[in-house]
């Protein structure tokens, strides 16, 4: 499929070569315009010069950028242009919420979304290993999923939209529990008067 990849942060810029290296990469959009430049040049994708064409221009598009607010100003941008049943995959880490209004934002324009947060972190980006946890409908996933698995080891569907972003939020909680058990752990160790490193 022709795969755009707006956003080419920490995440999105290693999805997009795992893309490239795949032969799906076929256009891509940044805020920075500098770092899509030095992308374009090596990998000789298309650069878009706004959401919109990137957006008339492919079949898949995967978004990857940090916040709600952002999310859902760019999914704005592509429906001005979305052509029906193109599909809109956003990898970022957002609220349920955000992306039921996504979901429903490129409905009303004949096109389909996936909320499809990953988790594995830069290292799983870089070698593709990515976990991807896919709220929306199944046969969207279908279609999809020859190309996300570029990016990602292990593709799950969860259920209907915003059931992706619920997962993750409960992988995140799960992640700060072990977090805080090993902290504690280790401090009770010390107040104990135990060598740590032995420990």
């Amino acid at each position: 499929m022709k795969t755009g990849v707006i956003g080419l942060g920490a995440m999105g810029l290693p999805m997009a070569m795992n893309l490239h290296r795949a032969g799906h990469l076929y256009s891509i959009w940044n805020r920075t315009h500098s770092k899509a430049e030095a992308v374009a040049r090596e990998t000789g994708c298309h650069l878009a010069d706004t959401i919109a064409q990137l957006a008339a221009e492919c079949e898949l598009i995967i978004t990857c950028v940090s916040r709600d607010t952002d999310v859902l100003e760019i999914i704005n941008a592509i429906a001005t242009s979305i052509k029906p049943d193109t599909i809109v995959v956003d990898t970022s880490t957002v609220s349920a919420d955000t992306a039921r209004k996504a979901a429903a934002r490129l409905r009303a324009k004949g096109a389909c979304f996936l909320d499809g947060p990953v988790s594995g972190g830069i290292e799983g980006a870089s070698k593709g290993t990515l976990a991807m946890m896919i709220g929306g409908e199944e046969p969207v996933l279908e279609r999809a999923r020859s190309t996300l698995a570029a990016i990602a080891a292990n593709i799950v569907y969860m259920g209907p939209a915003g059931s992706g972003q619920a997962t993750k939020a409960v992988n995140q909680h799960m992640a700060a529990g072990i977090n805080q058990a090993v902290t504690g752990a280790l401090a009770f160790g010390k107040s104990l008067g135990l060598d740590m490193d032995k420990v």
